[in-house]
């Protein structure tokens, strides 16, 4: 670590539970952040501030001015750019010696897998299960981490799977995927700009934590949070047996 590293990240290395070894860990770690909106805005700039040394940002939509009251990446003078390319710009402005990967499209198939199996870490700050199910048939598929989070109206929820544990549940044993699920998006419910912000830092936090290392991961808890009252939930849940993505039958592939 060069000298300009240990004063930068002198906070963090001040920490008993993280300290100069911790620190390096999240040097070496490459992030795979799919979607660069509300969510991701607050955990990419979070993980490149703290240094997470490669940063591969993955969004296909472009920034609009709507974007602005919660898309914190962003500014009004990029509307109209790639959200890839904005997120770029505005990490590069805060942490220039991290790599920054911006990728404008959606991900799917083949290039997903192959970026979630270069990746160390997965954050989901997508918003919708369609390719919330995809990222996580990846992460199961290559023993990945991930974080995911979302939020909606003044709901907001984060769990992390730590797929790396055989005991771990993946997103699929906890929301089947072919289920009856309303999909909602902001674009035509609404969400609290705040919101975003608060589930995007704590994926942000996890993330971190599973790079340093350090600490518990919400791996078995899916938080809830009602922020018209500010009252989190905990809800415990387990790995299903018979799940159709992560179960024993899945095994090898």
């Amino acid at each position: 670590m060069t000298d300009e590293q240990l004063l930068r990240y002198s906070r963090h290395i001040l920490l008993d539970a993280l300290g100069i070894e911790g620190q390096a860990r999240i040097l070496a770690c490459h992030a795979l952040i799919v979607g660069a909106g509300g969510l991701g805005s607050p955990a990419a700039l979070y993980l490149a501030s703290a240094g997470i040394g490669k940063i591969t940002l993955a969004d296909n939509d472009n920034v609009d001015f709507t974007n602005l009251q919660r898309q914190i990446l962003h500014t009004q003078a990029r509307v109209g750019m790639a959200k890839a390319e904005s997120g770029r710009q505005a990490l590069a402005a805060i942490n220039p010696e991290i790599e920054i990967v911006p990728l404008p499209r959606r991900l799917s198939g083949e290039d997903l897998d192959r970026l979630v199996a270069t990746a160390d870490l997965v954050l989901d700050c997508t918003d919708n299960f369609s390719t919330r199910h995809a990222i996580n048939r990846a992460c199961v598929r290559h023993r990945k981490p991930l974080v995911s989070g979302a939020a909606i109206r003044f709901d907001g929820q984060i769990s992390v799977y730590d797929l790396r544990r055989d005991d771990s549940p993946c997103y699929h044993c906890l929301f089947p995927e072919g289920e009856d699920v309303e999909e909602t998006r902001c674009a035509v419910m609404g969400v609290f700009a705040p919101l975003t912000g608060i589930i995007g830092t704590m994926q942000a936090a996890e993330a971190l934590k599973l790079a340093a290392g350090i600490g518990e991961s919400l791996t078995g808890r899916l938080l809830l949070l009602d922020a018209l009252t500010m009252e989190w939930r905990a809800v415990r849940f387990r790995k299903d047996a018979g799940c159709a993505v992560c179960g024993p039958t899945m095994a090898g592939q």
